[in-house]
């Protein structure tokens, strides 16, 4: 197994057009969740993933699970819940780059994740755990479970990698710090946006938060910064990428998975980090063109065709 990932996908219920949810009665029903997202990335790309969640045992709940499956991701580790349902969330589109998001999925299946649902064997069979700050949030359940999962993953040298995709409406802001700052410093790997950074360590500088992050306790920290691009930082390279020209954004939700795909991908191929943080830039870019936050991640052979032309072009079309 290549990558294992842990967390909540839930059913999104997208408008079939621009404007606030009040006027919308029609609606394209997708899967999205920031662990899957980065699960299905990294399968189109030929990596082998598993995934490891709660689903409510509901037609939701087999809804997402035929998707996972026939995307190619080992779903063993799966379990349907009959107490508690599978969460959903709409996505209210203002304009392409205003995107509201509401979520229902207090008391779901996933929020019910145990630390007995581990399976130790199966998560020391992987080269990397990937987390994100998202699934710690929902529940004391759910925070004690990605903890064992991190120990689990330590114990068998397995690295972990943290996004820490932070959302401020499911904690308070000093036990948010805490939880987040907690599990990064567990971490080998730690994936922030910018504004994320600032929140966690009170640094703006993209070169002091990295350095927070490695006296936290990370080896690898590596920033996103949307238009600008990304900086990132190891104890043998430093550096900052540019950001991959873009024609339209239609769809910005879902980019910072694309990004974490790419990185993730890169360093399974043997890339280094430089490379691979710029195909980082690459899908997430690629994911900000489609509607729907798994629709624009790319299957090799894409990949490999933009890769070329943009080295020709400098440029996304």
């Amino acid at each position: 197994m290549d990558i294992i990932t842990l967390g909540e996908t839930m059913v999104l219920f997208t408008p079939n057009k621009v404007g606030m949810l009040r006027y919308m009665d029609q609606y394209s029903a997708q899967i999205g969740g920031s662990e899957s997202n980065v699960a299905v990335g990294l399968v189109r790309l030929g990596h082998e993933v598993g995934w490891i969640s709660r689903l409510g045992n509901d037609e939701f709940g087999r809804k997402i699970l035929r998707y996972l499956r026939g995307e190619g991701i080992d779903i063993s580790q799966v379990y349907f819940d009959n107490s508690y349902p599978t969460g959903i969330y709409f996505k209210e589109m203002l304009t392409s780059e205003e995107v509201k998001i509401q979520y229902y999925r207090s008391n779901s299946a996933a929020t019910h994740i145990k630390p007995i649902d581990l399976n130790e064997e199966y998560i020391a069979s992987a080269k990397f755990l990937h987390v994100s700050g998202i699934t710690p949030l929902l529940s004391d359940d759910c925070y004690e479970t990605v903890l064992k999962a991190i120990e689990i993953a330590r114990k068998n040298n397995v690295k972990v990698v943290f996004d820490p995709n932070v959302r401020r409406k499911l904690f308070s802001k000093s036990k948010l710090k805490d939880v987040l700052l907690k599990i990064s410093a567990k971490s080998d790997i730690v994936l922030p946006g910018q504004a994320e950074g600032e929140f966690l360590t009170g640094e703006k500088n993209s070169e002091y938060i990295a350095e927070y992050f490695h006296k936290n306790g990370a080896t690898s920290v590596v920033i996103k910064l949307g238009e600008n691009g990304a900086y990132y930082s190891t104890k043998d390279d430093v550096g900052y990428v540019p950001a991959y020209p873009l024609k339209q954004i239609v769809d910005p939700v879902g980019a910072g998975d694309g990004f974490a795909t790419g990185v993730l991908s890169g360093l399974l191929d043997g890339l280094d980090i430089k490379r691979a943080v710029q195909r980082g830039t690459l899908i997430g870019s690629l994911v900000t063109m489609v509607q729907g936050d798994i629709e624009g991640l790319p299957d090799r052979a894409r990949l490999e065709r933009i890769t070329n032309k943009s080295k020709n072009e400098d440029v996304i079309r």
